[in-house]
Parts: structure tokens; sequence; C-alpha cells
């Protein structure tokens, strides 16, 4: 393992080695010269292959012939970014450190700096870090209204790292936390960076668009129903261990009640309504298009539902709304009743008026009527009873 140049006089070891520290003579002569060789041995867990949200483990060792120093360790990510780790254990020869969790954009070279003031030490070790994951973030929300087409995508990042080995993955789907969950496609990533996708789901309305950049796994639903709302979670699997990245979709919808022409001087209830619950920082607004201030109405923090009695027909908007931001809007037109209506609704109202009258008089002259013919056949029943005691009298005497 080692080479002796004599030219320059000159040493070469190769593969060095903890084993390796101590002091080194050069003899010429009767000349020596004495150097002191002291090794650092940096250690990464994984042979630093890394899924995101996983943990790194560090371990610095030191060997020299001379008493061994403190030492001062700061670490560089890829992004030249100071990080500063977690020291587990600590002993003058070996050093513990953890990292925090891992993002997929940790991949890269980093920086190891070791620092000792006595003796004198500034040393600089290069390691490489991997890290196989997506470019979305962790929990991605998006917004859809009913009827539109939506794109789900994720972004592998293993060809941007170039990333050596195959590993495989599921697109799963479940429409709330304690819903069961569908798996919508499997695929599988070889290691030439080669992606297959299989879809698995025949109930489920969606498709795999064919044409889509490489490492991306994307679905596409071309008309959203209410109830495709809730959680698409897409999953990479590497040697028994897990990735993943979750999309919130979220649809809106909007009702009227009753449904049908607003008459003039009537009444109609809109809802607006979304399918999942909203951040703190999100809520629901109804309004007129070309309206006044007295034509909006926002819904209260983590409302779903938002209702608006109307009595004036034109364009009205539902909007969703996060930090001051219309992430989307859904609009009903309320139609106004033509004139003609309102004369039909006005002249039933009389007409049913005049015939509620008009039966109360019949009912009024039918009960008179009965009235008297009862008094009629009152009396020609006393004039009877009457006539016959009459009758009686005579024959007696």
């Amino acid at each position: 393992r080692a080479d002796i140049k004599m030219d320059y006089k000159q040493l070469m070891v190769r593969n060095l080695k903890l084993s390796d520290a101590g002091i080194y003579t050069c003899k010429y002569g009767p000349q020596q010269a004495y150097t002191s060789l002291h090794v650092f041995k940096l250690t990464i867990s994984l042979d630093g292959h890394f899924l995101q949200n996983e943990v790194p483990e560090l371990i610095l060792m030191q060997n020299s012939s001379s008493p061994l120093p403190d030492l001062s360790i700061t670490l560089f990510n890829s992004n030249n970014k100071r990080v500063t780790p977690e020291l587990q254990s600590k002993t003058r020869q070996k050093y513990i450190m953890n990292l925090m969790k891992l993002e997929a954009m940790d991949s890269g070279i980093w920086v190891c700096q070791v620092h000792s003031d006595s003796p004198l030490i500034n040393q600089n070790i290069s390691f490489a870090m991997k890290v196989l994951g997506f470019q979305n973030p962790d929990l991605e929300r998006k917004y859809a209204t009913v009827d539109s087409t939506v794109i789900l995508s994720w972004h592998l990042n293993s060809q941007k790292i170039k990333w050596k080995e195959g590993f495989t993955g599921q697109l799963n789907w479940k429409q709330h936390e304690s819903a069961n969950t569908h798996e919508l496609l499997d695929f599988n990533v070889t290691a030439q960076g080669e992606l297959h996708e299989t879809k698995k789901s025949n109930n489920f309305l969606f498709e795999i668009p064919e044409r889509k950049p490489e490492s991306i796994i994307e679905v596409k639903l071309p008309k959203v129903h209410f109830n495709h709302s809730g959680q698409y979670q897409c999953q990479l699997e590497y040697q028994g261990r897990h990735a993943q990245s979750k999309i919130e979709l979220v649809v809106m919808k909007v009702s009227a009640n009753p449904d049908g022409p607003l008459s003039r001087g009537a009444n109609m209830i809109l809802t607006c309504e979304v399918s999942g619950l909203l951040p703190p920082n999100a809520f629901l607004r109804w309004e007129r298009v070309n309206g006044t201030k007295m034509d909006i109405k926002n819904s209260k923090q983590h409302e779903v539902k938002l209702e608006v009695n109307i009595s004036a027909a034109g364009l009205w908007s539902c909007h969703l709304i996060e930090d001051k931001d219309r992430k989307i809007s859904l609009h009903y037109h309320v139609e106004e009743a033509p004139v003609w209506i309102n004369y039909v609704i006005i002249g039933a109202s009389v007409g049913g008026s005049l015939l509620v009258f008009a039966l109360g008089f019949l009912c009024i002259i039918s009960g008179i009527s009965w009235q008297r013919r009862r008094q009629r056949a009152k009396r020609m029943a006393q004039a009877r009873q009457h006539l016959l005691e009459n009758k009686t009298c005579q024959c007696q005497q």
C-alpha cells in the first residue's frame, strides 16, 4: 500500500487506515527527519444511501501517536449551509453524531470540518449523500371544482441524483383517515432509471397520461366527483424501507334551493361546500359579481359549508381563499324569472284568494240553507203533532 518516490523523497500510503497513524522517520545518510501522521476515519450509515425523512448516523474516529485532542466538528450540507449535528456519544477516539431528517434536496457532497487548537488541526472531509425521494412536499393540498379535470403528480429525484439501484412503489387513495385504502397503481424503476406503471383499479375513473416527463408518477382525473376527494399517497420502497408523499384533494361544489329562476320578491338559498377540512388560514366567500358589500358573506374558521340567502338575481361566485389568495372559484348564475311568470304567480295568488273566498261564501250559504231547512222541518213536525192532538180530542167528544 506504500510507494517511495526517491526523486522527491516522498512516501505515498494508499487506502489509509487508522492503524497507519504514528511517527514516520526518513533517513538520508546521517540525516533523519520525523513526521507524525494523524489519521481520521469518517463512516456514514447505510453507505450514504438514504430515503427522505431518514436520520443518518455519522461516526468520526481518530488515531495518533500523540495524545488525542478534543475535536470541534462542523458539517456543511450540499448547499454549503452549516448543519449542527446531534452528538450521541463522545470519547477522544470516537464521536457518534445524528443528523436531522433528510429531504430529497439534501443529496450531494457534504463536508465534515474538523478543528483542534492544540495541536492545530483544520481538516475537511468530503462525503457523498444520496437521498431518494420526492421533490414534492410530504403533504400537499390541491383544490378542484366539481366536473373539472385534475392532474396529480409526484416527481421522483432518482435520475437527478443518479440513483443506480432499482426500487418499487405504489399509489393509494382513501377518502378520509379512517376509510379503506384503495390501490390505484403499482410502479417500479429499474437500475437504468426506466419507469414502469401498472393500473390496479378499474372501479376508479382515472387515467395514466402517456406523454409525461421521466421519473414522474402521474394520474389524471378527467371529471372530478365530490367523492373523489381525500388523500392520494405515493409510496416508494427500497430494501424494506419506505418513503411517501401525500396530496390531499379538496373538491368544491355549489347548489341552490329552490333550483330554477328567482321570482320577484322571492328568496333563494345558495350553498357552497368543500369536501375536506380547511387550514386555519383558509375560508369560503360568497359574493355577487358587480354587487355591493352587502352581497358578500364569509365563512367562519374551519367551516366547510357556507349558505347565503339571496333575493337578487345575477352571477354569484363562491371563492376558496387561502392566505388572501383565491385558490379556486365556482360560479352560479341565478336567473330572474320572466315578467309573465310573475303575473302568473300574482294571478295564481289572486285566483287562489278568490277561490278561498268563494268556497267560504258557498259554505256560509250552504250553512244558512241547511239551518233554514232544519227550522222548516221542525215547524212541520210541530204542526203534524198539533193536528194529531186536535183529531184525538174531536173523537172523544
